[in-house]
């Protein structure tokens, strides 16, 4: 019994932590706000790609068709995720947090470097969306009932961290249901190894 909450709490930790990393995520990117919106976004770099880890390990050991869409879409995320972060996160944090208050006029180009950042990070949402709803529908599947929550808890999860990011409220509640739900997922395909 400890080991299947250990399993769930590894399976959970990735989306849980980022949702509560953004609790301090800064609304804007200025020069006051810069240096905490650089460092989040740094950390993020380690938290990130552990989400989709966590979803492609929802389907560990198997080879069908099924499970080949939900890891695509797990990497895809994990990939396009973190350059969103690495872009928009890191590089313009750091650039605006080395202009400085007022010395210096914000380059227009950060906004070119936000507009890539941010349509990859779009794209990324996507595919973890997707292969949310194949490992979410599959588990519902194969397991009936008992995994409807933490199924739907993973899907809303992804829907809505396509428009939110991880910005204070919605995109905090997105990855939180995110960790929840691989979590539930873990905890289900655990439960229903062990009875069979």
């Amino acid at each position: 019994m400890r080991s299947r909450w250990l399993e769930a709490g590894l399976y959970a930790a990735p989306g849980v932590l980022l949702g509560i990393s953004g609790l301090a995520h800064p609304m804007h990117l200025n020069p006051s706000t810069a240096h905490r919106w650089f460092a989040l976004h740094l950390t993020g770099l380690f938290v990130v790609p552990l989400i989709g880890l966590a979803v492609a390990l929802l389907m560990h050991g198997r080879r069908d068709v099924l499970a080949v869409l939900a890891v695509v879409g797990a990497y895809l995320f994990a990939t396009l995720y973190t350059a969103l972060d690495v872009i928009s996160g890191i590089g313009n944090g750091y650039v605006t947090d080395h202009l400085g208050a007022g010395a210096v006029p914000r380059p227009a180009a950060l906004g070119l470097a936000f507009h890539i950042g941010s349509r990859l990070g779009y794209v990324g949402a996507w595919a973890l969306f997707v292969a949310a709803v194949v490992v979410g529908a599959d588990a519902v599947r194969r397991l009936g009932v008992k995994a409807v929550v933490p199924a739907l808890l993973l899907l809303v999860g992804a829907f809505f961290l396509r428009g939110q990011h991880i910005f204070p409220p919605w995109g905090v509640l997105s990855c939180i249901a995110i960790g929840l739900g691989t979590g539930g997922l873990a905890w289900v395909n655990r439960s229903s190894a062990a009875l069979a």
